[in-house]
């Protein structure tokens, strides 16, 4: 393992098991520990970063949670193999026919909807006046029954009047479109960053305190570059990845 991992900041704001549990993630990641199919011992990681059991204990119980390892009596912590879906970000940037047959079953569930004044920032982004109105899609994607995003969206109610029960009837944003009589859309910007997962991540994705997600904040248009949609998508970092596709 590359040593460099053991540093662990005592006085950055985050808690140690929290940075133990994010290094021994990108060990795993990075597939530093696939000769053995484990994570090292307990005493074996401690003296590595430093700390005491506990703190280690307290970093493994939170990835075992997030169902990234599992403790196994007599035979240490072995880490569960599960492929993260591989995720296209394209000039057609679509959830369904981006994870293709990566999974069985895809679905997209509608947690609420509401019509709202657009914020400045909004305004900007769909190129509406500032207090106009849009409607917000509150959204949970699944692959094979497990959580992987969560969005919320806005799009121009002008426009897309009845979008809300357009989705709920698909669950598809292409679908809804297309019923809305928009028949195709491009993806104009896609901004990436990573951070610790939230309170909202927690509970909609199933994740532990620590875990990262992958956050998009994205732009679509009609052919005729007009917005049509703004995002802000949380990927649970362990179970997507990107490509990104000319």
């Amino acid at each position: 393992m590359d040593k460099g991992h053991s540093n662990v900041q005592r006085q950055n704001g985050v808690a140690l098991w929290r940075q133990i549990a994010d290094r021994i993630r990108t060990s795993i990641a990075n597939g530093d520990y696939d000769a053995t199919g484990k994570v090292p011992p307990e005493m074996a990681l401690a003296a590595e970063f430093g700390v005491n059991r506990h703190t280690v204990r307290s970093a493994l119980a939170a990835l075992a949670q997030e169902g990234i390892v599992r403790p196994m009596q007599g035979r240490g912590t072995l880490i569960e193999r599960k492929e993260r879906l591989t995720f296209p970000i394209r000039r057609r940037t679509r959830f369904i026919e981006g994870i293709g047959d990566q999974a069985r079953e895809k679905e997209g569930l509608l947690l609420h909807s509401a019509e709202e004044p657009a914020s400045a920032e909004l305004a900007a982004r769909l190129q509406v006046p500032e207090g106009a109105s849009v409607i917000r899609l509150e959204i949970v994607r699944k692959a094979d029954g497990r959580a992987v995003a969560r969005s919320t969206a806005w799009f121009p109610a002008e426009r897309f009047r009845g979008l809300e029960q357009a989705y709920r009837d698909s669950g598809s944003i292409t679908a809804a479109f297309g019923k809305l009589g928009l028949s195709d859309y491009l993806r104009a910007a896609t901004e990436i960053t990573a951070t610790h997962a939230d309170s909202g991540d927690l509970a909609d994705l199933k994740l532990s305190p620590g875990a990262i997600v992958l956050v998009t904040r994205a732009l679509n248009t009609d052919t005729e570059g007009v917005p049509v949609q703004y995002a802000i998508t949380r990927f649970a970092a362990d179970r997507v990845q990107f490509t990104i596709e000319n």
